[in-house]
């Protein structure tokens, strides 16, 4: 039974209340009798407003097509009126009427942008205003058509129309539409609604399928304008296509953002407006259009959430009320549950893959996946960048998106890739995102309780079972842009955990986490394992990943290369490869006597992105001339410390020295080309912002196309999109060759390239570096690194944990147990492990 709370109940209440006070002050002529009809057209277009406002504040979708169910309404009211139709008929058709148009309107819609959906519903509204001025035996064409009377098949009496009982009855739906507005806002409804708009991708993975929200939002808005366009008809007694044009439709957008979409009491200020603007505009001497574009302009540069929401603002700071506090959190118990055993080898398998394969276009993204899981056992998938853990994920859990998969997957011994990704959250799979995607507009607890339909006393009491289970009772009410990053990461493990799934999805859990954050993810890892819920769970945290994990599956370029218990799985030379590299033969680079300038220098460098800690203590100088690689798993630090190095982003703590008149460009990682543009459009981009035209520009095109191998160099008119990913990394250089940088800093230059092509890459930084430019890598790959670099920085966890000469033997190998661990255990012992591979 869904529940409703009193506070719930008293909202709800206002709005009847209000509409019947105001009832009592037109009936007791307090209010002259042409004020009176604005009163209750103004009631009419609330409801209009309340349609469009919480479909754009809810669902996310800004409809055209509101003047066509408006005018839907009122010419099925005049119609029915002058053949016999009920009231009751005639307003329950033209509410299901409009809701069947509307939903197909929501569920086209939901495939495309907004612009496409605003295209939709402008041609929706252009078609259905032309098919009901043609149509003029049902709505009188140009002429109009007169409403009369309606009669009450339950017994109600007569509704005369244009006149002072259609004035109330105006008045009291627009109560009554309040009313129902307020009681879903706590909803289930209203979740599920904000959670497609909001993400998509993780809606789905609850189970909420975000074309049928849309068409269901649209059906319900589509309803509401139809009943508004029946209260039209009766307060104005006669019905014409003026009212109804597509300068209608702007007004209603203008309205809805004066008042605040999606609020409650918007609606009442937008239909005030758009009842009162036409006066105001005589008034003031000014056509009514440009008061409306005035009014709409100032609205959003001066009230971005609408007015509603302005006064709300205003009032709390005018009545001065201190922020609340918010309760102490509660941790999780110290006692750590005890680990679980692996299940034994003749446990049956929950999940089986065969084969699966998965293509972007011509990229093959997985290939030759085959594996098994059994109930209660926990699956650690590692791997560097790029080598196809998360697209195995989305397979998983149906969210491929564009790719085409192949091959064969069982789940309970039933075909599980034919099934949408929303009903495998029915099947039992629940999973979390590396970036936990919760839905910002709604609170802890509702982010929790839009897993369910409905929002009942039992599923709001499990919901806050679970997050006292996780350690978030105590912001249950507040909204996740609120909240810590590793809170933020327990929202979202609580949304996964919210139905008690029988499989178990963790996308880079541990990833930004601190020590005791840690910690905290592995009891709650190691709980799901005793219940019984087999984990599958990528991460580069290997320490931690490891620590809860009863096998490890390795893939590389989106291939499994090994498997293993976790305390042997690093001992597969292919594993050891794939994360640190096979280094080419040692390039030559130009010879340092230690008496370099510093480039630049960076002493105690902390940074943080909210509350997640990327770099802490960096101390670090890169020397004029030499070449530096800062090696390190996914998430250690290296892209901000790049950043950090270029000068682009400013350390939360520390501080960034230059020497000198310092010029610096970063090649980001993905490239960041402009796909649509030329090679020569590409790199007059990068001049132009680094201020350089005319002549200069000439010559500084010449001077890189130089650079370029000859390939490149024959078809600088070719878009970027053209090229092959290698030839795209050397452009996306090129580019920032373009402002002579003294210092360059590239990002992942061999991310997707095939090793013919890295050799190429690094070939030509090696070039750059022996005329005389300093240059920084941040890599992945510690054999590449240290076949290429005087000097290589291992980070760990945002932090230095070794750095060193790749000349010495003794130091690759610490590097090595660094990479991994972030420990320098070797530091000062004479016998050395194996080394990095190089050939």
């Amino acid at each position: 039974m869904s529940v409703v709370s009193r506070s719930t109940l008293a909202k709800a209440a206002l709005g009847p209340l209000a509409a019947a006070a105001l009832i009592a002050v037109l009936a007791a002529g307090a209010i002259p009798p042409y004020q009176a009809y604005s009163v209750g057209l103004a009631a009419v277009y609330t409801v209009l407003v309340l349609s469009v406002g919480l479909l754009a504040g809810w669902a996310g979708i800004w409809s055209i097509a509101h003047p066509a169910f408006f005018a839907m309404g009122a010419y099925f009211a005049a119609y029915g009126s002058t053949h016999g139709w009920s009231l009751e008929v005639v307003v329950l058709g033209a509410m299901a009427c409009s809701a069947a148009f509307g939903m197909f309107l929501g569920a086209a819609g939901a495939r495309f942008s907004m612009l496409y959906v605003a295209l939709l519903t402008l041609a929706f509204t252009m078609v259905s205003l032309e098919v009901m001025g043609q149509w003029i035996s049902v709505t009188g064409g140009d002429q109009g058509i007169a409403m009369a009377k309606l009669d009450s098949a339950l017994g109600l009496g007569t509704l005369a129309s244009a006149g002072t009982q259609a004035q109330y009855v105006a008045v009291g739906a627009a109560g009554i539409a309040l009313a129902v507005a307020a009681l879903a806002r706590p909803s289930s409804l209203r979740m599920r609604l904000v959670a497609a708009k909001s993400h998509p991708m993780a809606a789905r993975s609850i189970g909420i399928a975000p074309e049928a929200q849309s068409a269901l939002a649209f059906a319900v808005s589509a309803a509401f304008a139809a009943l508004a366009g029946v209260l039209l008809a009766l307060v104005v007694g006669f019905v014409s296509p003026e009212p109804f044009s597509l300068a209608l439709a702007i007004s209603l957008i203008a309205a809805c953002v004066l008042g605040g979409p999606g609020t409650l009491l918007g609606p009442v200020v937008g239909g005030a407006y758009l009842t009162w603007v036409p006066t105001a505009a005589e008034n003031a001497g000014v056509p009514q259009p440009i008061l409306q574009g005035v009014v709409l302009i100032a609205a959003l540069l001066f009230l971005p959430g609408g007015a509603v929401v302005f006064l709300g603002r205003m009032a709390r700071r005018l009545l001065r009320r201190p922020a609340s506090q918010s309760p102490a959190p509660v941790e999780l118990p110290e006692e750590s549950p005890r680990p679980v055993p692996a299940p034994e080898a003749t446990a049956a398998e929950l999940l089986r893959l065969d084969e699966v394969a998965v293509t972007f276009g011509g990229l093959k993204a997985l290939e030759g996946a085959s594996m098994s899981v059994r109930a209660g056992e926990t699956l650690a998938i590692i791997g560097p960048n790029g080598a196809g853990k998360t697209t195995l994920l989305n397979v998983l859990s149906g969210l491929v998106g564009g790719g085409r998969v192949e091959g064969g997957a069982q789940y309970r011994g039933m075909p599980l890739l034919k099934s949408r990704a929303t009903a495998r959250r029915r099947l039992g799979i629940g999973r979390t995102f590396q970036h936990a995607e919760t839905f910002p507009e709604l609170t802890v607890l509702e982010n929790v309780l839009c897993t369910r339909r409905r929002v009942t006393a039992h599923n709001r009491a499990r919901a806050a079972a679970l997050l006292e289970q996780v350690g978030l009772a105590h912001v249950a009410d507040r909204y996740p842009g609120e909240l810590p990053f590793g809170l933020h990461k327990r929202l979202d493990l609580a949304r996964a955990l919210a139905e008690e799934p029988e499989l178990l999805i963790l996308d880079e859990p541990f990833g930004g986490l601190d020590a005791s954050e840690r910690t905290l993810l592995a009891r709650q890892i190691v709980r799901q394992q005793q219940r019984g819920t087999a984990v599958v769970i990528i991460d580069h945290v290997l320490d931690d990943l490891f620590a809860v994990a009863h096998r490890v599956v390795a893939f590389d370029f989106g291939r499994p290369i090994g498997e293993g218990s976790p305390g042997k799985i690093l001992e597969d030379p292919r594993v050891r490869s794939s994360y640190l590299g096979e280094g080419g033969a040692r390039d030559e680079l130009p010879s340092r006597d230690g008496t370099e300038r510093a480039a630049v220098h960076l002493d105690g460098v902390h940074h943080a992105y909210g509350g997640v800690t990327a770099l802490r203590g960096v101390d670090l100088t890169i020397a004029q001339g030499s070449v530096v690689g800062v090696v390190g798993a996914n998430g250690a630090g290296k892209s901000t410390l790049g950043q950090i190095l270029h000068g682009t982003l400013p350390p939360t703590r520390g501080r960034r020295a230059v020497g000198g008149d310092l010029r610096s460009a970063l090649v980001p990682e993905g490239r960041a080309l402009f796909k649509t543009l030329s090679l020569r459009e590409n790199l007059e981009v990068a001049a132009y912002a680094a201020g350089i035209k005319g002549a200069d520009l000439r010559a500084r095109l010449a001077e890189t196309a130089e650079w370029l191998p000859p390939r490149l160099r024959e078809r600088m008119g070719v878009p970027a999109a053209g090229l092959s990913g290698g030839e795209q990394q050397i452009l996306a250089i090129a580019r920032a060759l373009m402002a002579r940088p003294d210092l360059l800093i590239v990002d992942e230059p061999a991310l997707g390239l095939s090793p013919a092509m890295v050799d190429e890459v690094y070939a030509r930084l090696g070039r750059l570096a022996r005329e005389g430019m300093t240059v920084v890598v941040l890599e992945q790959s510690l054999g590449r690194a240290a076949s290429a670099c005087h000097e290589v920085v291992v980070l760990h966890e945002g932090g230095i944990a070794v750095r060193g000469e790749p000349a010495d033997p003794l130091f690759l190998a610490r590097a090595e147990q660094a990479y991994f661990d972030g420990q320098d255990d070797l530091d000062g012992q004479d016998d050395a492990p194996v080394a990095v591979a190089q050939s």
